[in-house]
């Protein structure tokens, strides 16, 4: 569970205040912080160690049948890590219902198979800040902030060999697809990385590390919500 006042060892959470806005006399809207970063960055253990509720958005995956998939240029394989795999408008209408409501109707999706296996209701009840975590959560900062729905944006990064075999051995050990694509996916993957966490960042999510991350989601518990800025031109 996040601590507003202190880091997980132990020193006063320290964050960078140019970045928030200040706490308000106003009762405090429900708002999101959403947690992007390459796959096998960390993004869901960090969320879950902050103790906040969690929408996951790579539950937002379109299906296998789908006809609008993209490819790897190449190959025949489906590219799960272009934002075009993927309906961020369904992702950006769940968190808005969360913000509005404390409640809303997510898709389950299993990776394994690329396909829905049912829905769920996702109950936050009244609770300030949640989480939205995935690969695609940069690129709803701005439809987020425009809907005045962003307390910040983080993008986790580290280094890519640690990525990869972070996010090999958990796709070997759900069994997430084959080997072949998964040894395919993850040397794509570990070259691409630099550049994924440049586009995140380009696209307005904060680059940073665990532990940074953890003081910034402390902050935003806090009720300091980060002043919108400008995107970098591309």
């Amino acid at each position: 569970m996040l601590d507003t006042n202190r880091t997980s060892r132990g020193s006063a959470t320290r964050v960078n205040a140019s970045h928030f806005c200040s706490v308000s006399s106003q009762p405090i809207p429900t708002r999101v912080v959403l947690l992007a970063g390459p796959s096998g960055s960390g993004k869901s253990s960090l969320a879950a160690r902050s103790g906040l509720p969690m929408l996951r958005l790579d539950d937002f995956y379109k299906e296998a049948n789908d006809p609008t998939l993209p490819r790897v240029t190449g190959s025949a394989d489906i590219d799960w890590d272009s934002v075009l795999s993927w309906d961020a408008d369904a992702a950006v209408a769940a968190v808005a219902e969360l913000c509005a409501t404390g409640r809303t109707t997510v898709p389950l999706y299993d990776i394994a198979t690329s396909s829905r296996t049912g829905r769920e209701t996702l109950d936050i009840e009244r609770t300030p800040l949640f989480v939205a975590e995935g690969i695609f959560a940069a690129d709803l900062v701005e439809r987020c902030q425009e809907l005045g729905l962003l307390a910040d944006a983080l993008c986790l990064r580290g280094r890519p060999m640690t990525t990869f075999r972070r996010r090999l051995l958990r796709d070997l050990r759900e069994g997430r697809k084959s080997v072949p694509f998964l040894l395919r996916r993850g040397w794509r993957l570990m070259r691409a990385e630099r550049g994924i966490v440049a586009r995140q960042t380009a696209l307005g999510a904060y680059p940073c590390g665990k532990e940074e991350a953890l003081g910034r989601l402390a902050a935003a518990a806090a009720g300091r919500c980060r002043t919108p800025r400008s995107r970098v031109p591309n």
